[in-house]
C-alpha cells in the first residue's frame, strides 16, 4: 500500500470516495493545524472538511454534518509495517 493520502476521502460507506482499506490503517485529520477526530470527509485541493455535529443523525441514521472551509492536513495515525 503507498503511503500517500487521496485528494478526497469520506467515511461513509454510500460514498464513492470512501476506501475501507484506508481507514482501517488510521488516518488522521489536521484542520487549521488542530488535530479533529470527528472528521466525516475532506478534500485537500478544495480546502473544506465535513464534521459531524455531536451525537445528531438524520433520518437515515447517518450522522449530521457541517462544512467547513480551511487548510487540510491529512496524514497516517501509524506507520506503515515493512515488509
Amino acid at each position: 500500500m503507498s503511503d500517500t493520502l487521496p485528494d478526497r476521502l469520506s467515511a461513509d460507506p454510500m460514498s464513492p470516495y470512501y476506501d475501507a482499506a484506508l481507514l482501517e490503517r488510521g488516518v488522521g485529520v489536521r484542520f487549521k493545524g488542530v488535530d479533529r477526530n470527528n472528521v466525516e470527509e475532506y478534500c485537500v485541493s478544495e480546502k473544506w472538511v465535513r464534521l459531524s455535529v455531536g451525537a445528531t443523525r438524520d433520518r437515515k441514521g447517518r450522522p449530521l454534518t457541517i462544512k467547513l472551509q480551511g487548510e487540510v492536513e491529512p496524514y497516517f495515525r501509524d506507520k506503515p509495517e515493512s515488509a
